[in-house]
């Protein structure tokens, strides 16, 4: 069962949380969802709000839902969902359902749909959106090693306005 609480509360490294154990982003509505894995991505403070950052690339089916709708959700799992984390960042909700294929249990009950498995939801609204621009590399190799094909990611700005932790 997830329950709310103040995000001050919160503890979390995100340099295991997103860079080793992963994330969902998740965003849509009860009618039409989807959901990715996503290893990039970060927190912090940015005009005098508690924010989270995450990155969408062109090609994902997820980015129509977190671009057309104001909220998106971060979902953080146990060790265990590591396979349904897998999945989702291997196979496209265009293609498969996700939800019947990983077993996980959306919720509908915020401005966006998170998952009854996870053990941390981030709830965000939307603030920001900005495709990377290339020529912001400083370091070029970035560049060269991480987009040979130019997808660039569409970066979003979300202020954390709602927390859930699992307390089973």
């Amino acid at each position: 069962m997830l329950k709310e609480i103040d995000l001050t509360q919160l503890k979390i490294n995100p340099f295991t949380e997103i860079g080793k154990e992963w994330m969902l982003i998740s965003a849509g509505d009860k009618q039409k969802y989807n959901m990715m894995t996503a290893s990039w991505g970060g927190f912090g403070v940015m005009w005098n709000k508690n924010v989270s950052t995450i990155v969408i690339r062109p090609q994902r089916y997820t980015l129509e839902f977190v671009e057309n709708k104001d909220y998106y959700a971060l979902n953080f799992f146990d060790q265990k969902y590591k396979s349904a984390l897998s999945y989702c960042g291997a196979h496209s909700g265009r293609d498969v359902n996700k939800e019947k294929e990983t077993g996980l249990t959306p919720i509908f009950d915020a401005q966006a749909p998170y998952f009854s498995e996870a053990k941390l939801v981030l709830i965000c609204h939307k603030l920001f959106k900005q495709k990377l621009d290339p020529n912001g590399f400083i370091d070029k190799n970035i560049d060269k090693h991480w987009y040979p094909e130019k997808d660039y990611h569409e970066c979003f700005v979300g202020e954390i306005i709602k927390v859930l932790i699992n307390e089973n």
